[in-house]
């Protein structure tokens, strides 16, 4: 029994570690692609476009409940102690640091990076790809790259909008159940929220894209079996992004408290 769990746990180790590497060689690929014309803005608008307005109401729907139920959570316990003008305080800085940049990218990367998978997936399994390289052209800089800037521009907007309308939805719990005033609330936010807060998390909303889009499009690029591969290539690539964003932040919340003390 011990061997076999020594066995199954090393293959999923290697078999961690080689995805990793892949998703590496694809991003290296990538981010030299983008640098060699011809540059095709166009495409990457058109990108940008279908990542931010079609992923706004959802991930502003949900910074905003969050928000609300973060002063909803808070005040069960502040008001025992007295403390709930200090709510406004934690419900700005966790938002910018932590909440409103994961929520949002994870949110994104269910909607568009299964998007990516599935749509990269059918032209792979219609031997679309096929015919790019056919015809001299890179699947890479057609495919991967407008995709690729299109999430690491468009998620840091979305997180922006993510922060201050989940501070809008702490705004109204605190107003109407803690009767905080609103002056009182928005000064309370501006003493405690620095801009290193909002930096840190716009920062890491850019990681979070380029995990989006190297992961749909890799998993969409490498779909086997058909219509079945789709559907199973989908479902890694919206587990594997969650993981990868969820590591990658865990990473650089480390980094900012106790490497660089930010």
């Amino acid at each position: 029994m011990g061997n076999y769990f020594q066995s199954f746990s090393g293959g999923v180790v290697f078999r961690l570690v080689l995805y990793i590497g892949e998703i590496a060689v694809l991003f290296g690929q990538t981010v030299y692609l983008c640098f060699i014309p011809p540059f095709k803005g166009e495409r990457v608008l058109i990108q940008a476009k279908q990542i931010g307005p079609g992923s706004f109401f959802i991930s502003a729907l949900v910074a905003f409940f969050i928000g609300m139920i973060m002063a909803l959570q808070m005040a069960y316990q502040m008001t025992k102690l007295s403390a709930e003008i200090y709510i406004p305080n934690v419900i700005a800085v966790s938002l910018t640091r932590e909440l409103a940049p994961v929520l949002t990218a994870l949110i994104v990367a269910g909607r568009v990076g299964a998007g990516i998978t599935a749509e990269l997936g059918s032209m792979t399994v219609t031997e679309q790809v096929e015919a790019l390289k056919a015809f001299a052209v890179n699947p890479v800089k057609y495919l991967v790259v407008p995709r690729f800037l299109g999430l690491i521009l468009m998620l840091p907007v979305l997180s922006i909008f993510a922060d201050l309308i989940g501070i809008m939805g702490g705004f109204v719990i605190c107003v109407t159940k803690l009767y905080i005033s609103p002056a009182l609330y928005f000064t309370m936010i501006a003493e405690s929220l620095a801009i290193k807060d909002v930096l840190t998390g716009l920062f890491k909303t850019i990681f979070f894209g380029a995990i989006i889009a190297l992961v749909g499009c890799h998993q969409g690029l490498n779909v086997r079996s058909g219509a079945e591969g789709v559907g199973r290539a989908t479902t890694i690539s919206v587990v594997a992004s969650f993981i990868l964003i969820i590591m990658v932040d865990c990473l650089f919340t480390t980094l900012f408290y106790f490497v660089l003390h930010v």
